[in-house]
């Protein structure tokens, strides 16, 4: 508990356990976090659109496996393919940000 005494923000919090920005740990964790981001918004976005990943899938060019695996978080995924899915396959738009 010692490594928590002195946390005031949730960004000290979040170094605290994964590390500073810029190292290995923390890159993963971002990396992992983004993914869930995506994962969720996909999900919610699919239901929305009252389709079955096996719906998506056909209309984007994609297996239902493929798409199982992005709602779960445990997929790596082209830029291109990202915006297929969400613009042909649920007719949404995307928008990116950087920073």
């Amino acid at each position: 508990m010692k490594k928590y005494e002195n946390i005031k923000s949730f960004d000290e919090l979040i170094e605290a356990e994964h590390g500073k920005i810029g190292t290995e740990t923390r890159n993963q964790y971002e990396e992992n976090s983004q993914m869930f981001i995506i994962s969720e918004m996909l999900k919610e976005a699919r239901k929305d659109a009252n389709l079955t990943q096996e719906q998506l899938a056909e209309k984007t060019g994609t297996k239902k496996s493929y798409i199982s695996r992005l709602e779960n978080g445990r997929g790596n995924i082209q830029l291109s393919t990202l915006i297929r899915i969400f613009e042909v396959g649920l007719n949404r738009r995307i928008g990116l940000t950087f920073l």
